[in-house]
């Protein structure tokens, strides 16, 4: 081969591996939020709160928004709990939204009769912070 070949394929190689590496950190990038939706949602599951029945339903709201949070960020993993797993790293306050997940989990998964409202406090508190590390929210 001449040597004029060799740098030619050489080029070839380097542009296909920098197209490639492109590709894949494309591709772990999150994607920007849409803050006014999920501001909007936001808002709207805060409306449940005034009442103590509505309660339950505000914590699962929030619950789906951070999933629908982490699964536009491409998060990935099966289920809620994999993609907190995989964005541990990212969220300031993982206990925080690990509490209010239990939380949603137990009214979901077991008859959970009464909420305390430090507890529904707190979960929301923890959902908020979760959408803000996610850029969702402000």
């Amino acid at each position: 081969m001449s040597q004029n070949t060799l740098i030619a394929v050489a080029v070839i190689i380097f542009l296909l591996l920098v197209v490639s590496l492109a590709t894949w950190l494309s591709k772990r990038k999150p994607s920007q939020l849409n803050k006014v939706y999920f501001t909007s949602r936001w808002q709207d599951l805060q409306k449940l709160c005034g009442r103590e029945d509505t309660w339950p339903l505000a914590i699962i709201n929030a619950d789906k928004l951070v999933d629908e949070a982490l699964k536009k960020s491409k998060y990935h993993g099966k289920t809620m709990g994999e993609r907190l797993v995989a964005a541990q790293h990212d969220l300031q306050n993982n206990d925080d939204i690990w509490f209010a997940h239990k939380l949603r989990n137990k009214l979901v998964h077991e008859d959970l009769k009464k909420l305390k409202k430090t507890d529904v406090k707190d979960a929301l508190v923890g959902f908020r912070d979760a959408l803000r590390d996610l850029g969702a929210l402000k």
